[in-house]
């Protein structure tokens, strides 16, 4: 008997250290968690946490797409998602039934990108823009010319984020159509402009806070977040919201159908809910995120910066970033395809 009872306590403890042990593998954007918020999940669950980065919701779906990568979590925006969902390529968690759920702002939980919320939790929000440093130029950062005709001053020294989605419609909308919108005559238009633009940028990257403060990027089309680290660094660094229009979008993060570490990854969905952990991820990032009850935990500079308050005047220049129809989708690829030669 004391055999056995020795036996099960083994067994016992063997199981609480593979608990201790356990993984989780985030896959998210570059630059984008954490690191205070990562460490108090692994301290509350003895869970290792490994991120590994991309640079776009393309190379996410791509290299999610060829399977055998690992990763239990993903984070893909509201235009990515439905693709991510319709493909299969999630599991169905079924966050809206999480402790933590009742946090989630109202008009962030029947979102159409994923009704009910049945694959993800919001992880972050914001907009994509225009960053200037003022001290190259100072003209007016609200429109989209700053990439697609840049002033003399700017040429040559142009940053352009390497995400489709949200380029392409910034174009399209600059060319005087609307977001996913068909029309070949728009879309010639925009193809043009991409075209006659690219020799006029400097690169095409998607890591430029630290440029921001070397000096090495005097523009960029960027996003909110990014522009606020890059300003609390360069002090020239503004924020423009183009009046011709431009993208507001949420990242999301989900649950991999191929996960190995399934029960981990629903701890760290609900653990992002809470909104002391959530204000940790827009302290980081400096973006909004969808939470109620964060703000009490985020820095105030938050709660001023333009960067994160859109003005009463560039609001109605903003429109949701969905997905596109695939026979629209397949037509951006195609130009975006085109200017990455």
């Amino acid at each position: 008997m004391m055999k056995l009872a020795a036996a099960a306590i083994a067994l016992m403890a063997s199981t609480a250290i593979a608990h201790a042990e356990g993984e989780l593998n985030l896959y998210n954007w570059g630059n984008y968690t954490s690191p205070e918020m990562i460490k108090k999940f692994e301290d509350t669950y003895k869970v290792k946490v490994t991120i590994t980065d991309y640079d776009s919701n393309d190379t996410a779906l791509a290299k999610v797409r060829q399977g055998g990568h690992g990763f239990d979590i993903v984070v893909p925006s509201a235009s990515a998602l439905p693709i991510f969902i319709s493909e299969g390529l999630l599991l169905e968690s079924r966050p809206d039934q999480m402790e933590n759920f009742k946090n989630v702002d109202p008009k962030w939980v029947d979102v159409p990108f994923d009704p009910g919320r049945h694959y993800s939790v919001p992880w972050q929000w914001g907009t994509t823009g225009i960053a200037v440093d003022k001290s190259v130029y100072s003209g007016d950062p609200n429109t989209s010319a700053i990439f697609l005709d840049p002033p003399a001053e700017l040429v040559g020294k142009v940053n352009v984020v390497p995400e489709m989605s949200d380029v392409m419609h910034m174009v399209v909308t600059y060319a005087g159509g609307t977001p996913c919108t068909g029309d070949l005559t728009v879309l010639k238009k925009a193809r043009d402009l991409l075209v006659a633009a690219k020799p006029k940028w400097i690169s095409m990257d998607y890591g430029t806070v630290e440029k921001y403060t070397k000096g090495d990027l005097a523009a960029s089309v960027d996003w909110n977040g990014a522009t606020f680290r890059g300003r609390l660094a360069n002090p020239n660094i503004v924020y423009g919201y183009p009046k011709e229009g431009y993208p507001i979008w949420m990242d999301n993060a989900a649950i991999l159908k191929d996960a190995k570490n399934v029960e981990n990854a629903k701890l760290f969905l609900n653990f992002i809910m809470a909104p002391e952990n959530a204000a940790m991820l827009s302290s980081f990032a400096r973006y909004a995120n969808g939470i109620t009850g964060s703000e009490a935990f985020m820095p105030e500079d938050m709660k001023t910066a333009p960067e994160v308050n859109i003005p009463d005047s560039a609001k109605a220049a903003g429109y949701f970033n969905l997905a596109c129809a695939p026979e629209v989708q397949e037509l951006y690829t195609k130009i975006w395809t085109e200017l990455q030669k």
